[in-house]
């Protein structure tokens, strides 16, 4: 199939940069965020996503060790059990109730992180002309200390008028 994804940039939203008010506050929380530029001959989905699952910016641990060119790690999974298959779509309602869920566990957020969230997540969610999500994978897929994140929860993007391909990320540890 060839490259069909060119890494663009990527933005991190780590919330201990915000300023909670109370004693429940950010816990460890942040967003990661990863754009990928697609082909002009970029095809369907599920080609996309194997380009994805495929891609070096791929294989992040999401735990401190970054981008790891031959990670055998993809966040708390082995790499070899994230396959395209596994990502089911998901509207627009249903990415935005797992976030706000995953969100909810926080006093309200900060007026700041709100906005960044929003600039960074949500629009590009309502942008994009399909969203898959990773669900739980069960425990054979987990590496040793995959747990190390509470929560994981992860979306792609695929916004094909502003032709790219966003990996979204939002975890804690």
């Amino acid at each position: 199939m060839g490259n069909k994804l060119t890494h663009e940039g990527d933005a991190f939203i780590n919330f201990r940069d915000y300023k909670f008010r109370g004693a429940k506050s950010h816990g460890f929380s942040w967003v990661s965020v990863k754009h990928l530029r697609l082909a002009p001959d970029a095809v369907s989905d599920e080609e996309l996503l194997t380009a994805l699952v495929g891609h070096e910016q791929f294989r992040d641990d999401y735990a401190g060790g970054g981008v790891l060119p031959d990670g055998p790690r993809h966040g708390p999974y082995w790499l070899r059990s994230v396959t395209p298959d596994v990502y089911e779509t998901v509207s627009l309602e249903k990415g935005v109730q797992i976030l706000r869920e995953w969100l909810s566990r926080f006093e309200d957020a900060p007026a700041e992180l709100e906005a960044d969230l929003q600039q960074e997540v949500f629009d590009r969610m309502a942008a994009a002309d399909h969203l898959y999500y990773l669900g739980e994978l069960g425990d054979e897929a987990v590496h040793g200390w995959g747990r190390v994140h509470e929560y994981f929860h992860e979306f792609v993007l695929i916004d094909r008028s502003a032709g790219r391909i966003t990996l979204l990320v939002a975890a804690d540890d």
